[in-house]
């Protein structure tokens, strides 16, 4: 389950009850960010839970100087490898995480640098494993060949597939491929009009479920017929939103509906 930076969702705002019922419904792994400012309100909400919980978190990447939304900068070298997680273990109130995510690619410090630097955090039990995202095929190479990496956070969904490129390296290496935003950062459960919503929304209507719903059940058949282990982590914000994320997993599309997807996805890049 991803915590996102978007709120909790306008219908529940408490995230201990929405924790408490991921864990509950068997969905034991809470993904969240430095950047997404919500650490301390995740931590709070793990309260006791924190033995039932895969914690994940990422750094790297922070607000530039002018403060706009869109005004980031990504920081990669040793010393903020080793200040961002004692700011996460802080904010989250735990003494590690099970895995740490470098958040984006740093254009300035080697991949290298920075993997040596998460190798000592797990070297001091600070966290469990490492983690890359929004990296590229060479990152994840040279990134394993200093310590190994267990998990590439990208996005997999109807409406971006290139990290399907990634799928041979990834399963080569036995990397586990952490799908986010499979229903395209919310695109897929609401656009109208184009090939991939007409085909959503037919598929939809015959099997009982949302566009979004069967977007995100289209990555775990996709997933499961892949070399590579795929764990699709859609966002979540409120109870309902994580009610219809579970759903989706038992939604059994025939390769009919996969074909047609596949299909209509295939002619939007080509257009």
């Amino acid at each position: 389950m991803r915590l996102t930076d978007n709120g909790w969702g306008d219908a529940d705002r408490d995230p201990a009850a929405l924790v408490r019922a991921a864990i509950d419904s068997g969905v034991p792994m809470l993904d969240t960010a430095e950047m997404y400012g919500n650490e301390e309100l995740v931590g709070r909400a793990i309260g006791a839970n924190r033995e039932h919980i895969t914690l994940c978190s990422k750094f790297g990447v922070y607000r530039g100087p002018s403060g706009h939304p869109d005004d980031w900068n990504v920081r990669a070298d040793s010393a903020t490898v080793r200040a961002a997680i004692e700011g996460s273990l802080r904010r989250l109130d735990v003494d590690h995480l099970d895995l740490y995510y470098l958040h984006h690619r740093s254009e300035d410090t080697p991949i290298e640098e920075t993997v040596n630097a998460m190798a000592e955090l797990r070297q001091a039990g600070k966290i469990r494993a490492l983690g890359l995202s929004n990296v590229t095929l060479d990152d994840i190479r040279r990134a394993h060949a200093v310590h190994p990496i267990t998990a590439v956070q990208e996005q997999w969904s109807l409406i971006r597939r290139d990290v399907e490129l990634f799928l041979p390296t990834l399963a080569d290496l036995g990397i586990t491929l952490v799908a986010h935003s499979p229903m395209g950062h919310g695109n897929l459960n609401h656009s109208t009009g184009n090939l991939v919503a007409r085909s959503l929304a037919s598929i939809a209507s015959r099997v009982g479920a949302t566009a979004g719903q069967v977007a995100l059940a289209w990555v775990h058949q996709r997933g499961r017929g892949v070399a590579a282990t795929v764990i699709p982590l859609p966002g979540t914000t409120s109870i309902a939103h994580l009610q219809a994320n579970i759903a989706a997993s038992r939604i059994d599309l025939s390769e009919t509906d996969l074909a047609d997807l596949d299909d209509v996805t295939q002619q939007t890049r080509e257009q």
